[in-house]
C-alpha cells in the first residue's frame, strides 16, 4: 500500500509539471538569397539577453544538412511544442468551442422547431468527446505532428479537428448543441485569443557574453524569383535590353531584409529532403525522401524547359565565345543585391534590375538537327515526341549581340519589340558578361527552306569496332534556301550530322561537338554564313560517311 501511495504521489507530481519558463524572442529574417527553383538561403538573427531558455514561435523548415547556428555564446536548438496564446484570426479556424469558452451565448437553430438555448460555453472535455464518435485517442500519446504545416504554405496550423458539439452550461444542466445545426448566435464576452499547441524552436543559451546575438542560416522552400528580359530593336544599330525580376513570397512576412537574386546552377543534392529537425517529418519520411532519385532532365519537353530555366543552362547551339569578359574567381554562383525590402506572405513584387545598350545584327538562323543516334541509325519516333523542339527543321528570325549587362544573363523569358510593337517571345540562355548571344524572335516564314538527304547505294565496307559490326555508308545532302522578302538577308545555316565530312560547297566551318567526342560516330556541325538577295535562292551540297550498326 505504501508503494502504491508513493507511485501515485510521483504520478501527481509529474502530471503537474509545467514547461520551464522560457522567454519568447523575436526572430527576424535578416537576409534572403533566392534561387529560381523555389529554394532560398535564409539568415535569421535573435538577440538573447543572456544565458537561459528562449523560444522562437516561427520555427524554420530547413532542407536537410543546411541548418546552422552561429554565436559567441554556446547555443543548442531544440524543436518542440508549446501551448501558445494565438489570436483567433490566426488560429486557422479553431472552432466555436475554443473561441467562445467562458462567453455567454444564445443559440438559434436552423430547425425552427428547436427553441433557442442560452448558457455559458464550457471547455471541451471528456464528457463532450463522448458525443463525438469520430474522436480517436492518439496511440501511445504520440501526436501526429507530420500533419501540421507552416501557415505560410496555406494550411491550417491546428493539428486537431474541431469537435462536433458545443457544450453549454445552462440553469438546467449541460446542453450539447450540434455545431452544424446552429443558424446564428448572440455572444457576449467572446475570446480574442485561443490556446493552441504549436511547434516552436527552443534555444538554450549557455556560457557566453550577455547579451549575445544568435544567427541561424538554412535553406528552405517558399520564396523564389523569376527573371524576364525585354529587347527593343527599334534602333537599327543598337538594341536596348532590360532585365526584370518577379519575387513571390509564400514563406512568411519579411520585413526590411537584405535580398539577393541568385544565378547559377543550384547544386543542392538534398533539396527534396526535409531536415529531421523539423516536427513535420518522421524518420520514415526522412529515409523515404533520401531514397528518392531526382532526375531533372527526364520527361517531356515541358519538363526540359522548366529545368533549363531553373538550373540556368547555357544554350548548347551557341558554341563557346572565348571573348567573354572575366567577372571574378570562384564558383559560378552570382548574388545580385537588390537592397533591403519587405514582402508579406502571399505577395508578389515586380521591379527592374538593370538595363543596357549594345550593338546587334539581324540574322536568319536555320538549324538543321542531326537525326541519327550515336550508332548511325535514324532516331526512333518517340525521341521526336519527347522533345519536338529539339528536332525542328526551321528558319528563325533572330538577333545576335554581346551581353552588355554588368553581370551574366540568366536563363529566362525574353520578349522582343520594335517600334512599340511586340515581335515575339522566346528563351534566352545563360550568357556571361560580354559573351555573344543569339535570341530567336519568330519563325522566318518568308524564307523557304528544304533539306534533302539520301544514302548512296552500292557495296558498303564492313567495319568492326569493339567487336561490333558497322557498315560505312556514304550520305549526300542538299540544303536549299530562298528569300521571299524585299530585303537582303544575312543567313546563318547550321547543319549537324554524325560521321566524317567528305566535302561541302561554300567552304563551311566544320566544328566537332563535345557530345560526340567519344562516340563511334563524331558529332559535327557545318556552319555557312552568307547573304541572300531579295528573291534569291541558294543551294549547298555536302557529303559525309557514317558508320551504321547492323
Amino acid at each position: 500500500m505504501r508503494n502504491m501511495i508513493v507511485i501515485l504521489c510521483v504520478g501527481c507530481a509529474l502530471a503537474g509539471t509545467a514547461w520551464p519558463q522560457a522567454q519568447e524572442l523575436e526572430c527576424r529574417i535578416a537576409s534572403v538569397g533566392m534561387f529560381k527553383n523555389g529554394l532560398a538561403v535564409i539568415t535569421r538573427t535573435v538577440d538573447a539577453p543572456g544565458p537561459g531558455v528562449y523560444i522562437v514561435t516561427n520555427p524554420p523548415e530547413p532542407i536537410h544538412g543546411t541548418f546552422w547556428l552561429e554565436s559567441d555564446a554556446a547555443v543548442e536548438a531544440r524543436m518542440t511544442t508549446r501551448e501558445l496564446e494565438v489570436p483567433v484570426a490566426e488560429a486557422g479556424g479553431p472552432g466555436l468551442d475554443a473561441e467562445w469558452i467562458g462567453a455567454r451565448v444564445v443559440l438559434y437553430f436552423r430547425d425552427g422547431e428547436i427553441p433557442p438555448t442560452s448558457g455559458t460555453v464550457l471547455e471541451a472535455g471528456t464528457a463532450e468527446r463522448a458525443w463525438d464518435r469520430n474522436y480517436q485517442q492518439p496511440q501511445n500519446g504520440y501526436q501526429p505532428w507530420a500533419s501540421w504545416h507552416n501557415p505560410g504554405y496555406g494550411s491550417s496550423p491546428n493539428p486537431s479537428t474541431p469537435p462536433r458539439y458545443l457544450v453549454l452550461q445552462t440553469e438546467r444542466g449541460r446542453v450539447y448543441a450540434d455545431s452544424s445545426m446552429i443558424a446564428y448566435a448572440e455572444v457576449q464576452g467572446a475570446r480574442e485569443t485561443v490556446r493552441q499547441t504549436r511547434p516552436v524552436l527552443e534555444l538554450t543559451v549557455k556560457d557566453g557574453p550577455s547579451p549575445s546575438r544568435i544567427t541561424m542560416s538554412y535553406l528552405t522552400k517558399g520564396v523564389a524569383w523569376a527573371p524576364s528580359y525585354r529587347i527593343d530593336i527599334s534602333n537599327k544599330e543598337e538594341l536596348t535590353i532590360e532585365q526584370q525580376a518577379v519575387i513571390k513570397n509564400e514563406l512568411e512576412d519579411i520585413q526590411d531584409a537584405d535580398m539577393y537574386l541568385i544565378s547559377g546552377f543550384p547544386s543542392v543534392q538534398f533539396a527534396h529532403v526535409t531536415s529531421p529537425l523539423s516536427l513535420n517529418t518522421t524518420w520514415t519520411s526522412f529515409f523515404q525522401q533520401l531514397s528518392q532519385q531526382i532526375r531533372p532532365y527526364s520527361g517531356l519537353a515541358q519538363a526540359a524547359t522548366q529545368q533549363a530555366v531553373m538550373t540556368n543552362v547555357f544554350m548548347p547551339t551557341q558554341g563557346i565565345d572565348l571573348s567573354a569578359i572575366p567577372l571574378g574567381e570562384g564558383p559560378d554562383i552570382h548574388y545580385q543585391p537588390i537592397g533591403r525590402r519587405g514582402l508579406k506572405a502571399g505577395d508578389a513584387l515586380a521591379f527592374p534590375v538593370a538595363s543596357a545598350a549594345a550593338p546587334f545584327e539581324r540574322i536568319v538562323e536555320w538549324l538543321v538537327p542531326d537525326t541519327r543516334g550515336p550508332e548511325g541509325q535514324y532516331l526512333p519516333e518517340h525521341r521526336y515526341q519527347e522533345n519536338p523542339e529539339a528536332y525542328q527543321d526551321a528558319a528563325w528570325d533572330a538577333v545576335r549581340f554581346k551581353n552588355p549587362l554588368p553581370f551574366p544573363m540568366t536563363t529566362g523569358a525574353v520578349a522582343i519589340s520594335c517600334d512599340g510593337r511586340f515581335q515575339g517571345q522566346q528563351m534566352c540562355y545563360w550568357t556571361n558578361k560580354g559573351e555573344a548571344a543569339t535570341v530567336h524572335i519568330t519563325k522566318a516564314l518568308s524564307v523557304r527552306t528544304r533539306n534533302v538527304e539520301n544514302e548512296v547505294g552500292g557495296e558498303r565496307l564492313t567495319v568492326v569496332v569493339g567487336g561490333r559490326r558497322f557498315q560505312r555508308t556514304l550520305v549526300k545532302g542538299e540544303l536549299t534556301a530562298s528569300n521571299h522578302r524585299n530585303e537582303t538577308l544575312k543567313l546563318l545555316i547550321r547543319r549537324r550530322f554524325s560521321g566524317d565530312l567528305v566535302q561541302a560547297d561554300g567552304e563551311p566551318e566544320c566544328t566537332l561537338l563535345e557530345e560526340g567526342v567519344w562516340s563511334v560516330n563524331k558529332r559535327n556541325e557545318l556552319t555557312w554564313t552568307l547573304e541572300l538577295q531579295p528573291g534569291g535562292e541558294t543551294t549547298l551540297a555536302y557529303e559525309y560517311t557514317v558508320l551504321v550498326y547492323f
